[in-house]
């Protein structure tokens, strides 16, 4: 009997099968070497009567076993079952443990047992239960009708809920139906050789037909079918099937829609949330002279770009893009030619029904004539209002300088035809003599602002800067000497200027001029001239530590004619005017920065086209 026992052992350790013991008189107990392998405890270990508890997952694991260990010791009822444990080293394995009562007289004796490590098996009966589960769930929850078809004879033996509200048959309806039965009379021989095909082939396929409902109507629909398989020696095939109605009919309106923005004057670009163009019409590449090929996957606008583009206008769109915003602006593109043109464009954004950003939509047109009318108009206005302030100004002079001296003339007149003194007379010819050459000298200043706006034509001249500046201090040198003003430049000896040279020189020297009249009795006198290039500008700045200007009091009058905030007697107030009225006829300006007993800066802006 032992070899037998000893025999038995040894098989049982050779399947990895644990042996144990439990002598309920002495209440000792005993685990083989495998038992204690799947339980991960050391050979040496010592098993102690109910410690052997602690290894079953706490929970309905340990509760279990607690509940047929209690049985076999005191009902004598043997049991074999699965358990999840927890090891030594804290690991989860799933047992089968069995359990033998040995009884005398009735009386439970000892318990038998053995011990396996099930829990590769347990993990592929999980997985396979958890699989099942998930096919159930999908089956029954799919958005799309599934039928499983018997291929032996086409007949269908399942379906999902989704394929009664498709077909508007029951499920007791569509059991035994042959599934040609749910396609017209035209799609039928279509449909046999799509399932046909899929049969030889064994692969997964997609096709569009039509299903026919039980209330006779039609209905797109996109098939797909999978892999066959067996069951007990029965090849099925699962075929899911789609309503694509809605889809269809978009695809009729897109198609629709698509055809007109082709044909469409204006330009129409698809864009993605990057920028990336993924259409365009035959306007867009008409317009800009590029193909396709040029376009699609690209940025749009990327080849658009030119000198004269804003930058702004750019970056605008650049933003809006980047924050999925919609945006209108108008912008000065390139053709692949090279030809500049005026485009409107209008982004918008295109969102799904959940809000989710789809596309940029871009629709554009060819404005360049509008906005070249409206930049002529523009300029006419300028010129216009130009030329009313100008009339204004003469106006102005016309009616009160000269009428100021013929006033004070005919006064002078009065009196000396009113009087019989001969001295009395005598001494008012002096006056009439200054009057009549104050009247010449304002008829000359009036000659001069009209004979610089009339010619607005007269040809610029490249000119060397420096030279012009080292010529006006040439000059005045005996000015600037008995000022004792110190003139600095950093002008470049090869920056040159584009202008009509006698009005730079006048411009110059009546700005030399006014650092000298105006420099402050308080300190050493300073004229630092030095330039900036700002756009298509030369700026020329004309810098002093003069006295300076209030320009919130004076500063609207400042360029007027006849205009002194100093109480020279030497200022006539012509001079700046006269400095304003060349620049501008050079398509230029003056600016001005200044603060009492400070000094002020003068900034010519002189136009280098």
């Amino acid at each position: 009997m032992s070899d037998k026992l000893e025999l038995y052992f040894k098989a049982a350790q050779s399947a990895k099968i644990g042996i144990w013991k439990m002598n309920l008189q002495n209440n000792h107990i005993y685990w083989d070497s495998v038992t204690k392998h799947i339980l991960e405890v050391p050979d040496e270990y010592e098993p102690v009567n109910g410690n052997g508890i602690s290894f079953y997952t706490e929970g309905e694991n340990r509760e279990r076993i607690k509940s047929r260990i209690f049985s076999a010791i005191y009902e004598g009822i043997s049991f074999n079952d699965k358990f999840q444990i927890t090891t030594a080293k804290n690991n989860i394995k799933y047992i089968e443990c069995i359990c033998i009562v040995e009884s005398i007289d009735g009386r439970p004796t000892n318990l038998l047992g053995t011990f396996q490590d099930i829990t590769n098996e347990q993990n592929l009966i999980n997985e396979l239960e958890l699989n099942v589960q998930k096919f159930s769930s999908i089956f029954s929850s799919a958005n799309d009708a599934i039928f499983i078809i018997d291929t032996s004879n086409g007949i269908i033996t399942d379906c999902n809920t989704r394929s009664t509200a498709l077909t508007g048959y029951e499920i007791s309806e569509l059991k035994g139906l042959h599934n040609s039965e749910l396609f017209p009379e035209e799609f039928k021989k279509e449909v046999r050789f799509f399932l046909k095909y899929n049969l030889h082939r064994n692969e997964y396929t997609v096709d569009e037909t039509y299903i026919k409902t039980k209330s006779g109507h039609s209905l797109p629909v996109e098939i797909a079918s999978g892999k066959k398989f067996q069951v007990d020696n029965v090849t099925y095939l699962v075929c899911f099937i789609r309503d694509i109605s809605e889809r269809k009919n978009a695809e009729n309106k897109l198609n629709l829609l698509s055809l007109a923005a082709s044909e469409t004057t204006d330009t129409i670009v698809i864009a993605d949330d990057k920028g990336i163009a993924v259409w365009v019409n035959k306007a867009y590449l008409e317009l800009t002279g590029l193909t396709m090929e040029e376009v699609l996957g690209n940025k749009v606008g990327y080849l658009s770009k030119g000198p004269e583009t804003d930058p702004q206008a750019s970056l605008l769109m650049r933003k809006a893009i980047l924050n999925k915003e919609s945006i209108k602006i108008t912008i000065l593109n390139y053709s692949k030619n090279n030809e500049k043109y005026w485009f409107e464009l209008n982004i918008t954004t295109a969102f799904d029904n959940k809000n989710n950003f789809v596309n940029f939509i871009g629709v554009g047109r060819n404005v360049t004539s509008r906005i070249e009318k409206e930049l002529e108009l523009k300029a006419l206005l300028e010129v216009t209002s130009n030329q009313n302030n100008k009339l204004y100004n003469f106006t102005h002079i016309v009616s009160h300088n000269i009428r100021s001296h013929t006033s004070n003339l005919s006064m002078v007149v009065d009196v000396i035809e009113n009087t019989t003194d001969i001295d009395e007379k005598i001494s008012y010819f002096d006056l009439f003599k200054e009057g009549t050459e104050k009247l010449s000298e304002t008829i000359e200043y009036l000659n001069e602002i009209i004979t610089i706006q009339q010619k607005t034509n007269i040809e610029k001249k490249q000119v060397y800067l420096k030279a012009e500046i080292e010529k006006t201090k040439k000059a005045l040198r005996l000015v600037i000497k008995d000022s004792k003003i110190t003139i600095t430049d950093t002008i470049p000896e090869d920056l040159t200027v584009n202008v009509i040279p006698a009005y730079l020189d006048s411009i110059l020297l009546n700005l030399f001029t006014n650092a000298i009249k105006y420099k402050s009795p308080n300190r050493n006198s300073t004229l630092e001239i030095g330039y900036e290039i700002i756009n298509e500008y030369i700026v020329i700045h004309f810098k002093d530590n003069g006295l300076g200007l209030d320009l919130i009091r004076n500063g609207h009058k400042l360029f007027g004619m006849y205009k002194t905030f100093h109480g020279n007697e030497d200022a006539k107030g012509i001079g700046l005017f006269i400095t304003k009225n060349q620049l501008e006829a050079m398509n230029g300006k003056i600016e001005v920065e200044s603060k009492v007993d400070e000094g002020s800066n003068f900034k010519i802006y002189l136009n280098e086209k």
